[in-house]
């Protein structure tokens, strides 16, 4: 293959990620014509509704996929925590890229960390798991859907319609906006959501050229850290419409995984953790979602 078209969304954070993916294919494939076709999704277009509401995750996948149907690209680039835990028949992961820092970032002009922030202060976030794990720690907390792109939500911070906000540090850090991070909200106490941080690349069910483009970028050791946080994650209906919260880590031949269903409203959490053979990610994210809903997690799922 003498070219290859990568789909990716038309934000700031997309266009890096996938400008990232393009250079590694030219450095592992000198000669390699790699075009970049980007697009704006419905996602990024309805900003004035929780994505919950409109259609989930998927609505940031749903035209980069039709553009790979209808041959206009070959392969499209994702941030992987926005991908369904079950991708739409007729599509596959080509890679899963080394994972960047997969905090939460604690973000405001005035106060240095979660704890200082005052009584009644007002966090801008959209996520419910963010939301859930704000209440567990800060129950006094306002907090207020936060829709857009990582400039467009600090611009709102900055424009003083928020005290703080909370975003993926890795966003941050890609965009060289990594000095705007006051406090990094970590697990266990912050868990992320599954496969915060790493970049994965989705193309054709069974276009084997396309996967063996991508193979000299694929991280196995990623990949088995995300494949447990996103089965445990599938196992209990995972989707934006859910607190859910899954982290896993590799140690030599051992995998070990961080679980949480949370409640938005309420603040309440249920947590697991449990670790197992590397060799078997899906089998160790299903003990955990078990685990979760013997604990109780069934109360919060919807």
């Amino acid at each position: 293959m003498a070219k290859i078209r990568l789909a990716t969304r038309e934000s700031a954070l997309a266009l890096w990620q996938t400008e990232h993916v393009a250079a590694r294919l030219r450095e592992a494939h000198p000669g390699l014509e790699v075009e970049l076709v980007p697009m704006t999704t419905r996602g990024d277009q309805v900003l004035d509704q929780p994505l919950a509401e409109i259609g989930g995750k998927g609505l940031f996948l749903k035209e980069l996929e039709v553009a790979m149907l209808e041959g206009r690209a070959d392969a499209a680039v994702h941030s992987l925590k926005d991908v369904p835990m079950v991708l739409e028949a007729g599509f596959e992961l080509a890679a899963v890229l080394e994972r960047a820092s997969p905090e939460d970032a604690f973000v405001s002009a005035r106060y240095q960390a979660l704890e200082e922030l005052p009584l009644g202060a007002v966090v801008g976030t959209s996520s419910l798991r963010r939301q859930a794990l704000l209440r567990a720690h800060r129950p006094d907390l306002q907090l207020r859907d936060l829709r857009g792109n990582v400039n467009t939500r600090l611009a709102k911070l900055d424009a003083g319609d928020y005290d703080a906000i909370v975003l993926a540090a890795a966003g941050l850090e890609r965009l060289g906006l990594a000095e705007r991070i006051r406090e990094r909200l970590s697990a266990p106490r912050f868990i992320p959501a599954a496969a915060q941080g790493a970049i994965a690349v989705e193309c054709r069910a069974g276009d084997m050229d396309t996967r063996a483009l991508f193979a000299s970028l694929h991280h196995e050791a990623t990949d088995r850290c995300v494949r447990a946080e996103r089965a445990m994650t599938r196992l209990l209906g995972g989707s934006c419409r859910v607190p859910i919260a899954a982290y896993a880590t590799l140690k030599g031949s051992r995998l070990s995984l961080e679980g949480l269903v949370g409640d938005a409203g309420t603040g309440k959490t249920v947590r697991g953790f449990a670790s197992g053979p590397a060799e078997e990610p899906e089998r160790l994210g299903e003990q955990v979602a078990d685990m979760l809903l013997a604990r109780g997690a069934d109360a919060l799922l919807p």
